[in-house]
């Protein structure tokens, strides 16, 4: 079956290599082409493409806002394309909110080349996209919108996670069937769909919520810092880029840094270490597992939401080896039901949840 794909950019050069590096894949064909955003929405509604790449910077709309409305009026699954840039992280961050599957770096020079192993990743992103399909897993995933709260300056950039904590709330009491004393850390994995999806957990948990928090997103190493500022305005739990001697805090997610690996030590103590480039994936879901089986045993939660690949798989045996417990995202709320169908294929898991109720039912242990 052909995947039918409508490039969206203003560049007529990118368009025109994009193009032909995409129909010269087999199984992918581009049926169109459009300038600016309210063309890719009017051609989206008129040629109903199984995949839109779409770029963010464009005259008479930008992305962020065609995705908005085609995500609104003709739900599909569109591939950003971004800038490795701080500033481009966050437009990326805001254009997979508002309905994007994935994104790609945009860099003309490689384009140019038309090098084969670029090819070959552009057409299996585009695949990836494409199987996310059209409706529940791409609505279900948009993350819930945060409650109102008093607008702040950004915290200032701090060097470690106890000094950005946020106030915490009195201690409640918490339902005798998952007690907080049964875990000392929650480790969270997550590929595509991940950012959208970690907002939705991350965002219902409370103030009082006292366990430590891992978090493992495949990303680059630019995107992370900007990726952390944005969940930590968000939720109510403090979120922060880990950083090599960082110690776990109680009610602070740390977010492992992109193009790098996690480890957590013994006594809770983080270590940073480079990229390791016989890893896929950097940072690596089993990784962070894995350090986290060592130095916790079974007193770990880990749960493995959206993400294409088995990343966590790994790293889950690991952990249900020490007795400790894994929860996995559903099926019909993940984006890309990869990561987390491997390790309920592997009957790792305790729980399965749909996306919606992951943070509720974290919140009943914190």
């Amino acid at each position: 079956m052909t995947v039918s794909v409508l490039v969206v950019d203003d560049s007529g050069f990118f368009r025109r290599r994009l193009g032909e590096m995409i129909n010269g894949f087999d199984g992918l064909k581009v049926v169109g082409a459009a300038s600016n955003g309210r063309e890719a929405i009017d051609m989206v509604l008129k040629l109903k493409p199984d995949v839109v790449t779409m770029d963010y910077e464009m005259p008479v709309m930008d992305g962020i806002t065609a995705v908005r409305h085609i995500m609104e009026q003709c739900p599909t699954p569109i591939l950003m394309f971004s800038s490795l840039t701080y500033e481009g992280a966050r437009v990326t961050l805001d254009s997979l909110e508002a309905g994007a599957v994935d994104y790609l770096p945009k860099n003309f020079e490689e384009i140019s080349k038309s090098s084969a192993v670029l090819k070959k990743k552009l057409a299996e992103r585009i695949l990836t996209v494409a199987g996310a399909g059209k409706g529940n897993a791409l609505k279900s995933s948009m993350a819930p919108a945060p409650a109102a709260k008093t607008a702040a300056p950004a915290p200032a950039p701090s060097p470690t996670p106890a000094t950005a904590a946020k106030p915490a709330a009195p201690a409640r009491p918490v339902s005798p069937r998952n007690r907080r004393q049964d875990f000392e850390l929650v480790a969270i994995g997550t590929s595509t769909g991940g950012p959208v999806a970690l907002q939705n957990v991350l965002t219902q948990l409370p103030a009082s919520f006292q366990l430590p928090i891992v978090l493992i997103q495949h990303m680059p190493s630019t995107f992370t810092a900007a990726f952390a500022e944005r969940l930590n305005s968000l939720c109510k739990i403090s979120v922060v880029e880990a950083k090599d001697g960082d110690t776990l805090r109680p009610g602070v997610a740390l977010l492992a840094p992109g193009g790098k690996q996690m480890m957590i030590g013994k006594g809770g103590r983080i270590k940073v270490l480079p990229g390791d480039e016989r890893l896929n994936y950097k940072p690596c879901v089993d990784v962070t597992f894995g350090s986290a089986a060592n130095a916790f045993s079974n007193k770990v939660l880990a749960i493995v939401l959206t993400g294409m690949g088995s990343d966590g798989c790994e790293g889950a045996k690991l952990l249900k080896q020490k007795g400790a417990k894994v929860w996995a995202q559903d099926e019909q709320t993940s984006v890309i039901y990869g990561m987390p169908m491997a390790v309920a294929k592997a009957n790792l898991t305790d729980e399965v949840l749909p996306l919606s109720k992951i943070g509720q039912r974290l919140s009943e242990i914190g």
